[in-house]
């Protein structure tokens, strides 16, 4: 899987991994810190989620054009990490005056947007000028494949760093986290506190052990836990750091890579098209464009609604063989599991499959002892259940690359539309499951009636599982679609049409708060319906337009 590949490839994607991990710190508690921050409700939370998702993904178009006409793609890169570095680190400043620390968020997320489309685009570039080279060009889906992958590596170990530091640092102050006290806290200052509100936000202050009056620990509650999300955001600084690292001492692995038509070099390869293959490779795309749109909107539900859910509805404590689900160590471990396993069928010595069939067993043997040794019950956070997709990308990468290598083999590999139009059904498919789980679920609008703490909790296998099924959708569809811009681009516009994929996923990110907005008096399972619908719809025009796509991308 890993072999006959440019090592640039994996200079590339460990710089990235460092930067995703930080990315993916920041966004497992955004939406959490913005509502104990600044007690925002739903509505304006979705409004700054969406936007700032969407301007993270919309500004790769100015990235790109940038980097085909003047800068090329290693001095843009190096100059959105620099700004992204800049936007993280006003971010992580704690600071109490309301006003202040919201210009601060503002201009923060205005930096790492600017940063990001620098960065993100015209790095996924340079993967695809190392695969023009005719000797690796066979095994590009497979490379995009890998680079996905090791994006998922930092997002898995975010969740559980932003917990991690949320708990450490309100355990200086001899505070645990609880997922409702931010709310009710914010309703008592404001007076908007309803008397059921009043007797569960005295319940949890107890619970706390605290000897404050009620208004003074809520605002120190408050007080604590912001500033546990702005240190939250200071990991994000540390992985640029990293990256940055990775990027500038491995430049050599793939500088003969940057280029583009405008600057080729020596061993460059520029394809050369007539204006009418231009035009027809645009249109293929703006066709894929149009689709993932519906995508991204539905599966970037898991920092917004998703996590409301997790938060409102989903137990806040697990017990029996799902705490194997909430310990890091264990879920590393079945990661190794699963490569041992891909490794004994993979080797091609005797020697090579006993290695691993040790490794195998050592690791089982180590899940064993890590849960013989767990507290009975654990408590969880809502941002935790976002480690969940990617590392169901890891450790389903092996079983996809095999999968789709297998086809390619039989010469019945599907192509990068058909994979896309696959992972909109499976996406439906996701969110149809949610919809069962939330069935007699009161409305969010219910919920903060009778005060904020749902007398009817479901299991987290709810989320799991559906994080399980968006997973299957998204490595039909990402890694796949990262890799048909990359092949079909025509060469002008190669940093520009990656930029038109994240313009893409822009729009589906600030459509999240369309969602969002339904959060309200609709019952959950019609919210997620709306996503049922978008998908299978975005499904059957994919499959309308399969033949004409497949045609011109030949």
């Amino acid at each position: 899987m890993f072999k006959e590949h440019p090592k640039g490839l994996f200079a590339l994607a460990l710089a990235n991994t460092g930067e995703r991990f930080g990315y993916y710190t920041m966004l497992a508690i955004f939406t959490l810190f913005l509502q104990a921050k600044f007690g925002f409700d739903t509505s304006q939370t979705s409004s700054y989620f969406s936007w700032f998702l969407g301007a993270v993904y919309l500004t790769p178009l100015l990235g790109g054009f940038l980097a085909d006409k003047w800068l090329g793609y290693g001095r843009t890169i190096m100059i959105g990490i620099i700004i992204m570095f800049a936007g993280y680190l006003l971010l992580a400043i704690p600071n109490n005056d309301r006003t202040f620390s919201l210009i601060a968020m503002v201009s923060a997320l205005a930096l790492i947007s600017l940063g990001t489309g620098l960065f993100k685009g015209n790095l996924q570039v340079l993967v695809g000028n190392l695969y023009d080279d005719p000797k690796y060009s066979s095994k590009r889906d497979l490379a995009f494949s890998l680079f996905y992958m090791c994006i998922n590596i930092g997002a898995f170990f975010a969740p559980s760093a932003a917990e991690w530091i949320t708990n450490y640092s309100l355990s200086q102050y001899h505070m645990v986290y609880d997922a409702h006290i931010p709310a009710l806290a914010h309703q008592l200052l404001n007076g908007t506190i309803s008397t059921d509100g009043l007797a569960q936000l005295t319940a949890l202050a107890a619970e706390q052990g605290t000897k404050l009056p009620l208004a003074d620990f809520s605002s120190l509650y408050i007080e604590k836990l912001s500033a546990a999300y702005n240190y939250g955001f200071g990991i994000a600084c540390i992985s640029l750091v990293i990256s940055i690292a990775i990027f500038v001492v491995f430049k050599r692995t793939y500088k003969h890579a940057d280029y583009n038509a405008n600057k080729p070099t020596a061993t460059s390869h520029v394809e050369e098209l007539t204006p009418k293959q231009t035009r027809e490779r645009i249109f293929a795309l703006l066709m894929v464009f149009a689709v993932v749109v519906f995508f991204w909107m539905s599966f970037h539900q898991n920092g917004l609604t998703m996590t409301f859910f997790a938060r409102d509805y989903t137990t806040g404590s697990v017990s029996g063989l799902d705490r194997i689900g909430f310990s890091l160590v264990s879920m590393v471990l079945l990661i190794a599991v699963v490569y041992s396993i891909t490794n004994i069928f993979q080797s091609k010595t005797g020697k090579g499959k006993a290695i691993s069939g040790l490794f195998l067993a050592a690791s089982l043997g180590a899940i064993a002892l890590v849960y013989a040794h767990m507290e009975p019950s654990i408590k969880i956070t809502p941002q935790i259940f976002q480690q969940f997709n990617p590392f169901f990308v890891i450790v389903l990468t092996p079983l996809f690359v095999g999968l789709f290598s297998w086809l390619a083999k039989k010469k019945k590999e599907p192509s990068a539309p058909r994979k896309i139009s696959f992972g909109m059904v499976i996406a439906a498919a996701g969110f149809a499951l949610l919809a069962f789980g939330s069935i007699g679920l009161l409305s969010p609008s219910d919920l903060k009636a009778s005060g904020g703490v749902s007398p009817m909790l479901v299991s987290p296998d709810w989320l799991i599982s559906t994080y399980l099924v968006l997973t299957f959708a998204e490595l039909f569809l990402s890694p796949m679609g990262i890799s048909f811009v990359s092949r079909v681009a025509p060469p002008k516009y190669k940093g520009l049409m990656m930029g038109g994929w994240f313009g893409a996923t822009a729009l589906g990110n600030k459509l999240t708060g369309v969602i969002g907005d339904l959060w309200g008096g609709m019952e959950l399972w019609m919210v997620w319906g709306v996503l049922v619908l978008c998908c299978l719809v975005s499904a059957i025009f994919m499959f309308a337009m399969l033949k004409k796509l497949e045609t011109i991308t030949k």
